[in-house]
């Protein structure tokens, strides 16, 4: 009898036998399961909705004109296509012969592999194996060739050439190898490991996401179960204190003994709940501010309906933004507030703003914008999906629902980062039969909101595709609002790597208000981990240089680098602007009774149920 190293004696013919079969038997169990969940699977893509295809991608349009620009350039300078083309065929034969060779040396190994990191490749049988390594390769040469072939077609103006080199790249995304189950060295070793177990739970994770979207396929980010708010999100404690169709106000409770005079109402975007920051105790910007001894008021606004259809920007400016400012005025008996608008609210801060300033208002003391556009001549990544196509596509949409349904948002911010946002984890998800991570982030990202449609159609038309605020020429409640009726004094924070809202954008954007007293901070990261930065993680940076003077490029250049979160800077700022202490405020008064509990009953509602 002979032992192996571990001093076991070998398994016998007829154990190997048994194990064999037992394997054998937990497979065909599992295609079994396949079986029965593929009918699962047309029956839950049978119940998908007819979508505009304007919204499924680019106009025809687009692609006639890159089509037509590239037959140019091959009539008048084939010898520039040419060379591409030889280039490549040059690059693909050198590699398969690198393989060719490799591979006759007798010994199972790939050749020498000088491509560009990836961490989509991670695996080492990207790098070792021959087969898993010449598809790598070759998808990278392919991806070269495309984009080197796109970046030199002549013909193009800039928003066209942006959004063909954009499409090319979801192309080339969408086509990369790990999203194929043959070609994933990953989910196959998965599938063997677990004698295809693995692929039945993705399969399952699949059919999920279509049966609980009605046939429309959106990745669950997030463990939906490991989250609830109200309990483990938003807990912040606080209480409704007004209500009406738009929007709740929420007051939180003190928790220092004296306050600041002077209020703080936060105004978040309506595309998006208000939880981001409050998502948990160590990471709550609202938990931070309260902390400062600040009253502090937060709008929760409606997830609208069909029957929000007319709902445009002056119902959220009248019936929204002067509402809640009116209402804290009372609660707090003060003649003033400072004001936050974040992302799209903070657009809509500003022209109302410039609506108080015509009216001779002044009700706000101060304003912040957290990762706000106001002037919209750079749209910067989400510029692709701002031309007529889509636009009028959506336009079209809105008008049969009555408003814009939270999927098309999701999707298309996932778009932005597709990787990271729709393959990555449906590739976990549906290949390896992983279940969602448990992050609250996620989560929050996935429980997305409607938008009315007369607001989207305004929002998209006048300022995303017209500028007209920039230009002085949007016209609300009977006046013609321009930036330089922002005269406040103000704080505007932007984030370095913003995908959403580009932090010079951003930055020529406050550089054409009115305001006399403007402060400007550029914080690292992008639209979320940039704002949601507390500073005991002491993990991103920001950049203070005053208010915008010169160029952007030019003020980042001089400004001075400070360790960890813009929270303390902007504080100090605030304070200055929020008046002596006085004790501490609970929420409400005689005439604004608490109604329930904060996060309040609107971040709740689901209005597609």
């Amino acid at each position: 009898m002979t032992t192996t190293d571990s001093g076991k004696a070998p398994p016998s013919a007829e154990d190997a036998a048994q194990e064999y079969a037992a394997n054998a038997e937990k497979l065909n169990e599992n295609l079994a399961k396949l079986e029965t969940l593929s009918q699962r699977l047309v029956a839950a893509m049978s119940h998908k909705k007819p979508v505009n295809p304007a919204l499924e991608g680019p106009g025809q349009g687009l692609m006639v004109k890159a089509a037509t620009a590239y037959m140019n350039d091959l009539m008048h300078n084939p010898s520039k296509l040419l060379e591409h083309q030889v280039s490549f065929w040059g690059a693909s034969l050198k590699h398969y012969i690198d393989a060719q060779a490799a591979l006759a040396s007798g010994h199972l190994t790939a050749p020498p592999d000088n491509g560009p990191e990836d961490r989509r490749f991670a695996n080492p049988l990207w790098t070792t194996h021959p087969y898993f390594n010449y598809i790598k390769q070759q998808y990278q040469l392919n991806a070269k060739a495309l984009h080197q072939t796109v970046s030199d077609i002549e013909g193009l103006d800039a928003v066209e050439r942006k959004r063909v080199e954009y499409f090319t790249q979801q192309i080339v995304d969408m086509l990369s190898p790990t999203n194929f189950l043959s070609t994933n060295p990953d989910a196959l070793e998965k599938a063997v490991e677990t004698d295809g177990a693995s692929l039945v739970k993705g399969l399952e994770n699949l059919v999920a996401d279509l049966e609980a979207n009605e046939g429309d396929l959106l990745v669950t980010l997030a463990d939906r179960k490991a989250f609830k708010v109200g309990e483990n999100l938003g807990v912040t404690e606080g209480s409704v204190v007004f209500r009406n169709r738009l929007f709740e106000l929420i007051q939180y409770k003190p928790t220092t003994e004296t306050v600041h005079t002077t209020p703080l109402i936060i105004f978040p975007p309506w595309i998006n709940k208000f939880y981001i920051m409050d998502l948990k105790e160590k990471n709550s910007l609202i938990k931070w501010i309260v902390d400062q001894g600040v009253t502090l008021f937060v709008v929760s606004w409606v997830n609208p309906d069909a029957s929000y259809h007319d709902v445009g920007l002056e119902t959220y400016i009248d019936e929204g933004y002067l509402t809640a400012i009116e209402q804290v005025k009372q609660i707090c008996d003060v003649p003033q507030v400072n004001a936050v608008g974040y992302c799209i609210a903070g657009t809509t801060l500003s022209m109302t703003l410039a609506f108080l300033k015509h009216r001779g208002d002044k009700s706000v003391k101060s304003a912040t914008f957290f990762t706000t556009l106001t002037d919209f001549e750079e749209q910067g990544e989400f510029g692709v999906f701002l031309t007529d196509d889509f636009v009028d596509g959506i336009e079209e949409q809105v008008k049969n629902d009555g408003y814009l349904d939270s999927y098309f948002m999701s999707r298309t911010f996932s778009f932005l980062r597709s990787n990271d946002l729709i393959y990555g984890p449906a590739i976990k998800s549906y290949m390896l039969g992983e279940a969602p991570p448990a992050f609250d982030l996620l989560f929050w990202n996935g429980d997305s909101t409607n938008l009315p449609a007369r607001m989207a159609i305004e929002y998209l038309r006048w300022l995303c595709q017209d500028n007209l605020f920039a230009k002085g020429q949007i016209k609300l409640f009977g006046q013609k609002l321009s930036l330089k009726d922002v005269t406040v004094p103000m704080c505007a924070i932007a984030c370095q790597t913003d995908h959403i809202a580009a932090w010079k954008t951003s930055y020529d954007g406050v550089a054409q208000m009115g305001s006399r007293s403007k402060t400007f901070i550029v914080s690292e990261s992008g639209h979320i981990a940039g704002i949601i930065n507390p500073p005991s993680k002491k993990k991103y940076g920001h950049y203070t240089n005053g208010g915008p003077k010169g160029d952007a490029d030019s003020w980042l250049a001089a400004a001075d680098y400070n360790e960890g979160s813009w929270w303390p800077t902007w504080g100090k700022w605030l304070g200055t602007r929020s008046g002596k202490q006085v004790p501490a405020r609970t929420p409400g008064d005689s005439t604004h009774k608490v109604l329930c509990p904060a996060p309040g009953t609107y971040v709740l509602a689901d209005p597609n149920n």
